[in-house]
């Protein structure tokens, strides 16, 4: 789904102030990944990449009024259900206010303390399929990768998986944000709020901890960014000996994740050869561009 498809989809969805072509057009652009987001006025609209996606735009509302009603400082959806327009789910939130900073790993590390010690939901929460999207995005990516490296990436996947089965946490599992990172954090005037709940789970809480792991592995985040997550969660997740296995599943899930851009962004195809490179060579110095 590129930008001009979603913009039609917007101005079909009919959702924004003076609905149609014209404030679609205008809208603007937030992100362009897993769903196109736009914001105008004082909405926020995302478009889902296609219909598979509908069940978990549907979750990801049932989410955001739970942890609204527990309190947690989280994005507020607008509507209660996604729509399904020409086969794209589509969903709407309150935009929140401009943002007085950056947020930073300390905030998203106080965030996570709130969500991990929040009871569970009246509904069930799925556990963290972290690796479930590996096939789908390789799919997408279709002819436009070599078929060497989505089935190297298929073989990993499959090995991380029969790993992860098998680890004894440290921490209670529990509900989790499932992709946290900082650029999941908004810093408006009343402080720091979580956003992109899609991916909210019930499962092991070392998940929302190894990613800032990888994080500083990989995407070079400093060691005192690093040291302030720790610190402010209250625990380092990288002397527990399962930290190894979630951040290998987590590597291969993210390099699988930029193949599906790469039919229509040479930028995608040249970050997913980097990345792959690296996993078969098993060169952890070498560091990815954030995409």
């Amino acid at each position: 789904m590129d930008e001009a498809r979603a913009r039609d989809v917007l101005a079909a969805a009919g959702v924004l102030p003076g609905a149609g072509t014209g404030s679609a057009h205008a809208a603007q652009l937030l992100a362009l990944g897993e769903n196109a987001v736009f914001a105008a006025g004082d909405l926020v609209v995302k478009v889902g990449r296609d219909a598979e996606l509908v069940d978990r735009a549907r979750r990801e509302l049932d989410i955001a009024l739970w942890l609204d009603e527990a309190g947690v400082p989280a994005v507020r959806a607008a509507a209660s259900e996604p729509l399904l327009v020409d086969g794209h789910p589509v969903t709407v939130w309150h935009r929140l206010p401009d943002a007085v900073r950056p947020a930073e790993p300390r905030d998203l590390a106080e965030l996570l303390r709130v969500v991990h010690a929040t009871p569970l939901p009246p509904f069930e929460l799925p556990g963290r399929d972290l690796l479930g999207g590996v096939e789908r995005w390789l799919r997408l990516a279709g002819d436009a990768i070599d078929p060497a490296d989505a089935a190297y990436l298929r073989a990993r996947r499959d090995g991380f998986a029969t790993e992860a089965a098998g680890l004894t946490p440290h921490l209670a599992p529990g509900p989790i944000h499932g992709d946290a990172l900082p650029r999941n954090v908004h810093v408006g005037p009343d402080g720091p709020v979580l956003v992109d709940l899609e991916t909210v789970s019930s499962d092991l809480r070392e998940h929302d901890l190894v990613v800032m792991v990888l994080s500083h592995d990989r995407y070079g985040v400093s060691d005192a960014a690093y040291e302030s997550f720790a610190q402010a969660y209250g625990w380092d997740v990288r002397v527990w000996e399962g930290c190894s296995v979630l951040r290998g599943a987590r590597e291969t899930a993210s390099c699988a994740w930029v193949a599906q851009h790469a039919p229509s962004n040479p930028k995608a195809l040249v970050e997913f050869e980097r990345r792959v490179a690296s996993l078969r060579e098993g060169d952890e110095t070498v560091r990815w561009l954030p995409f």
